[in-house]
């Protein structure tokens, strides 16, 4: 198929000028898309800002939910009410582009544009990280190669270098051969802590000291090294000087979109920078932001880690859901979830209606959001729409994949009216800063995910208490398991009741400042897939991408 403009896109000067920006406030990346100077937002601290809608969905299936289309297609679908509204994505990253997920930037009448440029190399954020990253990695073994204090153990060395590629081959290397020989360990570059920080920071001397915090390992007697005690963080933060300022792009019906930073939701926080989303609101009614995975990843994070950063309380949360997500929650087989199955989608409600209490529970007001499409009979939706309406929910049904912001004005004015009622007087973070980093991952477990206990690993045991011990207790904790269950096994469907969930490993990530907490097998380094999307991206001769749809 080919990547190819769906209309004639608007210069960014005139996006720029529809969503409030002076000419002097932007610069200018060819035609489609700029930079947005910093102190854009600093003249705007003093407004008040607009309402924010964060778009989540109930646990991802392998068929999708659509959650980037239903969030552009709100923001169409706003501005077509009216209502100046200023849409926050994460950038795509190369890995899933050239792996199993394809472009990333929505489909069918629901883009952001320029598609081919946003999918691919933009404006070079990534590569920025990346370099910064490994920047670092190349200064911490030329610390240990001449000894330098504090003297790093190797063994206990936690800074990998990354690459903005799905590489099965670099899960596990060995550096340093002719000097200091260690193991190494490379991840994707949304999984690196740079990228946290890059997303999290609120400006420039934020981003210096949160790179000065970055935990690269430790000594013999088990003290923090960082990477301001390695002298490489003023160096990074020039690298990402230009990387911190938000990109501006449009959207398919030509509406401003901020599309900045692209962290992993289940290894991060999962959602656009922080920079962006207060940008957003200092020029716009609805700032519309997605969040990555379901509502147990991606809203909670927001509350709990991206709130603790300062981030704002969402007012409304729109959750997407599928029929077919819904056939696969109840019991229907993989090869069988375009076949109408309203017995399946019935057994799938309680998935719906867990999501629905988790943003309630986080103090956002929910909107559901049934995304169709064309194997979707009329009983099955209306199944749906009559058991959100059963919790008080209102719902809607977004027909924006094949109409556009048009097929969106349904579920923009339901959400118009959420978000002028303000967040919910009850629920917001789950916990406070003084509360103790293991009670923080049992109240995540057990309101979040439903789960009936947590059961640490001795290791884990020990570094929560070696945490607590060294300062960083107060920090929130970011829970990375499976995107595909509540619970930490991919294969689990609907809500299961009375597991435990097994925490193997913890990790400070003092830069972005959040508690890692791993359990069960996440992967920080993805594989290309048995069949993977880079065999159908090729160029034309005259210049055209193909295959990024």
């Amino acid at each position: 198929m080919s990547t190819t403009l769906p209309r004639v896109l608007r210069p960014i000067a005139e996006v720029a000028a529809e969503a409030g920006l002076e000419p002097a406030e932007i610069v200018p990346y060819g035609l489609h898309a700029a930079k947005v100077r910093l102190e854009a937002l600093a003249r705007r601290t003093s407004r008040p800002g607009g309402h924010v809608v964060l778009v989540t969905a109930i646990t991802p299936t392998p068929p999708g939910e659509g959650k980037t289309v239903t969030a552009i297609g709100l923001a169409q679908g706003l501005r077509r009410l009216g209502a100046r509204t200023v849409l926050c994505l994460r950038q795509p990253s190369l890995g899933p582009v050239f792996g199993m997920k394809g472009g990333a930037t929505g489909g069918g009448r629901c883009t952001v544009e320029p598609a081919v440029a946003i999918n691919l190399h933009f404006t070079g954020d990534f590569h920025a990280v990346t370099a910064a990253n490994n920047l670092l990695a190349a200064m911490l073994d030329d610390h240990l190669h001449r000894r330098r204090d504090p003297l790093l153990d190797p063994r206990q060395v936690t800074h990998r270098r990354v690459l903005d590629v799905n590489d099965r081959a670099l899960r596990h290397a060995v550096v340093g051969l002719g000097g200091v020989v260690r193991e190494e360990h490379f991840d994707i570059t949304a999984a690196s802590e740079v990228m946290a920080v890059l997303a999290l920071a609120a400006d420039y001397a934020d981003l210096r000291r949160r790179l000065g915090r970055i935990i690269v390992g430790t000594t013999r007697d088990g003290t923090p090294v960082t990477a301001d005690d390695l002298r490489a963080a003023g160096a990074m933060a020039v690298l990402l000087r230009d990387a911190l300022q938000p990109n501006l792009v449009q959207t398919q019906e030509g509406g401003p979109a901020l599309v900045h930073a692209g962290p992993f939701g289940n290894i991060a926080h999962g959602t656009s920078s922080l920079l962006s989303l207060r940008l957003a609101r200092a020029l716009a009614e609805f700032a519309v932001v997605e969040a990555g995975f379901g509502a147990d990843l991606g809203a909670e994070k927001f509350a709990n880690v991206v709130g603790a950063c300062g981030g704002p309380q969402p007012a409304a949360a729109v959750v997407v859901v599928t029929v077919r997500a819904l056939r696969h929650h109840g019991g229907a087989a993989a090869d069988r979830l375009s076949v109408p199955d309203l017995e399946a989608v019935t057994a799938g409600l309680p998935q719906l209606r867990h999501h629905v209490q988790i943003v309630q529970r986080l103090g956002m007001r929910p909107v559901v959001c049934v995304n169709r499409f064309a194997s979707d009979t009329a009983g099955e939706i209306d199944a749906i729409l009559a058991a959100a309406r059963a919790q008080g929910v209102p719902a809607a049904v977004c027909d924006a994949y094949h109409t556009g912001g048009a097929g969106a004005e349904d579920l923009a004015r339901l959400v118009q009216e959420a978000a002028a009622r303000g967040p919910l007087p009850e629920g917001g973070r789950l916990y406070g800063p003084d509360t103790p980093l293991r009670a923080k991952v049992e109240a995540v477990a057990r309101q979040i995910y439903g789960a009936a206990g947590v059961a640490f690993a001795e290791t884990a045991a020990r570094q929560l208490e070696d945490a607590e011990r060294r300062g960083f207790g107060r920090l929130p904790v970011c829970i990375a398991k499976t995107q595909y269950s509540l619970t930490d096994r991919p294969h689990i469907r609907g809500v299961p009741e009375g597991f435990t969930l097994p925490v193997r490993e913890v990790a400070v990530r003092g830069g972005a400042g959040f508690v890692l907490v791993l359990v069960g097998d996440v992967m920080t380094m993805p594989a290309l897939p048995a069949r993977p999307r880079a065999w159908e991206i090729d160029l034309d001769g005259d210049g055209t991408v193909r295959g990024l749809d």
